[in-house]
């Protein structure tokens, strides 16, 4: 089980409020400072302009800390998540395929719709197709094909990583494309700027791909 964490920087929220209102506390301090400095001595700035500048002050902290208070507290939870998925299996958005000599490995999918047939086109690293599987009619939702790890002349395929698209023929002759899926059993958690990453022996993938998880 492996864990990694990252220090939040409230810098973030500052940078991100100076961008929405166009200045941060630190700014709305310094220009009622300089007001004050400069104010004439002999109509100086009266009290109740004073009051509601102090209230736009308080009205700027809060909304300050508000935001880095509810960007740690939603990075916590999207954290705690993450970790409760360590030892579970979960199908996410993804196409990578790691194959292993002289065994087979299962491609997942996801259709919109039904098909007649279905069609999983596996590539190299290099971009160069390997083996176009084909497979029957299918219903909406998951399905999945199994690829023997030879490539299209027969010979076993190098070990190593692959991707893969999925395609489908509907019954008027129409092709659309298929979600490419995989499943993994998540072996631990990191962090990738901010982003919690589930682990797996089959490789990485994003807390934000994910779509179910099992036990």
């Amino acid at each position: 089980m492996a864990i990694s964490t990252v220090t939040n920087d409230t810098s973030a929220a500052a940078a991100y409020m100076k961008k929405t209102t166009g200045l941060n506390k630190d700014d709305f301090m310094k220009l009622f400072i300089t007001q004050l400095q400069n104010q004439d001595p002999m109509n100086p700035t009266d009290s109740t302009q004073m009051v509601a500048q102090m209230a736009q002050l308080t009205q700027v902290e809060q909304a300050y800390n508000a935001n880095t208070n509810l960007t740690n507290l939603l990075t916590a939870q999207s954290n705690l998540t993450a970790v409760s998925y360590i030892g579970k299996t979960i199908t996410a958005q993804g196409s990578d395929i790691q194959l292993a000599s002289g065994s087979a490995s299962q491609v997942n999918y996801n259709l919109g719709s039904a098909a007649d047939s279905v069609k999983v086109t596996i590539k190299n690293s290099a971009g160069s197709t390997v083996r176009v599987l084909t497979g029957g009619s299918a219903a909406t939702g998951n399905g999945s094909m199994t690829w023997d790890g030879l490539d299209s002349t027969g010979a076993q395929a190098a070990s190593g990583a692959y991707t893969f698209s999925v395609t489908g023929v509907n019954s008027y002759g129409s092709t659309f494309d298929g979600t490419s899926l995989v499943k993994r059993a998540v072996t631990g958690v990191t962090m990738n700027q901010g982003s919690p990453v589930l682990q797996s022996a089959g490789g990485n993938v994003p807390l934000a791909n994910v779509i179910g998880v099992g036990g």
